[in-house]
């Protein structure tokens, strides 16, 4: 009769948070059946496979397809940043308990669809494979379905830690006060005598402010308002460490 087979599993600190309490540590024996992927016994340990950089098999580099055989030792490293996503343009998808990320990211010209209301996970991972978008969540389960065209764990709930992340992670291209921060689509200039532009005005705005931008999608229209002070302070902070723009 077969004894039991075990393998020597470590994983990158990085990758510690995915992990229970009791395996955060360099190396240590996890039980394998002999049939199971690499990449099955990584996720059943709570690592998506979003997250994996490099497996490395007694020191070799391996796919998540390889059948871990008795006394391998396996290292789990993290993504390289920043990350290449090829096959399609970088553009995101967010599930519903990132509005303020993708608010943050549109704000900055990211491409960022995003739903106040939750679709469920099966039709987020269609969608992320439908329009090939890199999924944003926090949601270990929903990461590690198999339809996903790609994914991407937001290790914080700070709005202004999950920005920095996904820009150091991606590094995407950034062009401020480009996108509708209601719906993701792209601005144009807008002439505030136009009766589409005039009827979302109040008569002191018309009279104060002559430069305003209109959606192109939903018709919403903007202009650098009370809360653009604010903005600009968000803008100018994120251009400073990831653009070679301005923020204006």
């Amino acid at each position: 009769m077969n004894g039991p087979r075990t393998i020597r599993f470590g994983a990158s600190r990085e990758l510690h948070v995915f992990l229970p309490v009791d395996r955060r540590r360099d190396v240590g024996d996890v039980a394998i059946d002999g049939s199971s992927t690499l990449g099955h016994v990584v996720e059943s340990l709570g690592i998506p496979l979003t997250e994996v950089g490099t497996l490395i098999v007694d020191g070799t580099p391996r796919p998540a397809s390889h059948v871990p055989a008795d006394g391998e030792s396996v290292r789990v490293l993290p993504r390289e940043r920043p990350q290449s996503v090829p096959g399609a343009p970088l553009r995101f998808l967010l599930d519903v308990h990132l509005g303020t990320l993708a608010r943050r990211l549109r704000l900055l010209g990211v491409d960022a669809a995003y739903e106040s209301t939750d679709p469920g996970d099966p039709a987020l991972a269609r969608r992320s494979a439908d329009e090939r978008r890199v999924l944003l969540s926090r949601d270990r389960g929903l990461l590690r379905r198999r339809e996903l065209w790609a994914g991407a764990y937001v290790y914080s709930d700070r709005p202004d830690d999950q920005v920095r992340d996904i820009l150091q992670r991606f590094a995407p291209a950034l062009a401020p006060w480009t996108r509708c921060t209601a719906c993701n689509g792209t601005l144009g200039a807008a002439d505030k005598d136009d009766a589409a532009v005039r009827e979302q005005l109040q008569q002191g705005t018309r009279r104060t402010y002559d430069v305003f931008a209109r959606c192109t999608a939903c018709g919403r229209v903007y202009w650098r308002g009370a809360h653009h002070g604010h903005l600009t302070r968000i803008v100018e902070a994120v251009m400073a460490e990831f653009g070679n723009g301005t923020a204006a």
